[in-house]
């Protein structure tokens, strides 16, 4: 073979003496060390700062607890989010987004039914600029009429939209089957409610609700960790009130049981979701479940993977995995299907969950699983924001940067016997409740003869 000569895979994959060999895996890289502070200001405040000064810019994360139980909540809450950013005592929007363009920034809230939250971003020299953008949205956010009106407008446009996504009605009718009327159920307001939000009670919720007490401020990037809490100090020392943020209540527990088959009429494809009880990453048994979870479906080269997708076609994902609200966690199972094959599915899902619990994992599955882990852990960590995003949820539960750093540690003491323990306590057939959603038509009859499953009402919109 000449140099010009075409050559194919297959001549580079093999050697006159035959195919070349795959090279072993090299050795498992380990979480940094992490240079950081950990405190906890006068007005409550918890600030984590990490320097991580790969590049010369800081990532910002704060959580807001943002629970209510007023039916309004959730549509007063989703237009104080939109409209946060959007001008104070001293500045407009625009003045906003050209203060943080300056300093290469960006800042942006976020909600959910547990937290208000802002994430955001600039140079590190900025850090002191976008503190002060952020303290002037806390403490003198203005939610003048027209901002509101046309931020309500846009919430509701987008409801529409996304309450017409088979994924979104999946969702909502997954919660109120196991939550039923709890306020986590409330992802998305109605729109009706959101027409009716006024500037007067955004501003109320404010003035009741953004506080600092049992928040968390995360900062990381190219900083110096002490001088970055006197930054925060001098910009949100004067964010304070007597009273600690409002938490969201504590979630019921789910216990196994019937399906709910969520009719969809017309629908040509199903949504399948399935949940159970598991637990929080404060568990000693947590890193033993993590593994058994990503044994059974968390990544791409799971038993469930292998067999509804790779063996059998009938979905193009399918996937397992936490979902962590407060101090409880729960396990979820969840795969998109064609509507002749849904039953198939769900029976397939059902029995890698049992053969899970009663044939656990053997050596080479649990080595390929841990060193997955340990290198996703590694891989999400290793930009500013990776970091930032895992410690911000960490410190909700009251973890910090220590957690994540010895946590690679614990995963790869964990035992054979612990995991099929953890398989079997929570991987059971019977401690997964859940909902599938599509065509009552053309699924009643074949999901009746799985047993386990109940019709309900029609789908959420």
């Amino acid at each position: 073979m000449t140099s010009t000569d075409h050559r194919t895979a297959e001549d580079i994959g093999h050697t006159a003496a035959g195919p070349r060999p795959v090279p072993e895996l090299g050795g498992q890289r380990t979480v940094a060390e992490l240079f950081h502070v950990d405190t906890v200001l006068g007005n409550g405040l918890r600030v984590l700062a990490v320097r991580k000064a790969n590049v010369p810019m800081i990532e910002l994360r704060l959580r807001i607890p943002f629970g209510g139980t007023d039916p309004l909540h959730a549509a007063t809450a989703e237009v104080l989010a939109e409209t946060i950013l959007t001008g104070t005592e001293r500045r407009d929007r625009v003045e906003i987004d050209t203060e943080l363009a300056l300093i290469g920034g960006e800042l942006n809230a976020f909600l959910d039914p547990e937290r208000l939250s802002f994430n955001g971003s600039a140079l590190s020299t900025g850090l002191p600029t976008l503190l002060d953008v952020l303290a002037d949205a806390l403490t003198s956010a203005s939610y003048v009429d027209g901002e509101v009106a046309r931020e309500s407008a846009r919430i509701v446009e987008r409801l529409a939209v996304s309450r017409t996504q088979p994924r979104v009605i999946a969702r909502e009718s997954l919660l109120k089957h196991v939550y039923g009327d709890h306020p986590a159920t409330r992802e998305m307001p109605q729109p009706q409610d959101v027409k009716a939000v006024t500037p007067e009670a955004v501003r109320a919720l404010h003035a009741d609700a953004v506080l600092p007490r049992g928040s968390v401020l995360v900062l990381v990037g190219d900083l110096d960790p002490d001088g970055a809490v006197a930054d925060v100090e001098r910009a949100l020392g004067g964010w304070r009130s007597d009273r600690a943020a409002s938490t969201l209540l504590a979630l019921p527990e789910i216990s196994g049981g019937d399906v709910l088959l969520v009719p969809r009429a017309g629908a040509v494809q199903s949504q399948i979701r399935l949940i159970a009880q598991a637990l929080p990453r404060t568990d000693p048994r947590y890193a033993a479940l993590q593994l058994a979870n990503l044994a059974y479906g968390g990544y791409f080269s799971s038993r469930l993977v292998e067999n509804i997708r790779e063996d059998k076609g009938y979905t193009y994902s399918a996937h397992s995995g936490f979902e962590f609200t407060g101090a409880t966690a729960t396990l979820g199972v969840d795969a998109d299907t064609a509507n002749e094959v849904t039953a198939a599915a769900v029976l397939e899902t059902r029995y890698e969950l049992g053969r899970l619990a009663l044939v656990p994992p053997d050596g080479a599955e649990i080595a390929s699983v841990r060193q997955y882990a340990v290198g996703s852990l590694v891989i999400s960590t290793s930009s500013q924001a990776g970091l930032a995003g895992q410690l911000s949820a960490l410190a909700s539960n009251g973890l910090g940067v220590e957690w994540l750093a010895r946590h690679p540690e614990r995963l790869a003491a964990v035992t054979a016997e612990e995991i099929a323990q953890a398989a079997l306590d929570f991987f059971a057939p019977t401690r997964f409740t859940g909902v599938v959603v599509g065509d009552a038509a053309s699924l009643t009859s074949r999901l009746a003869a799985l047993g386990g499953f109940t019709v309900g009402d029609a789908a959420v919109r």
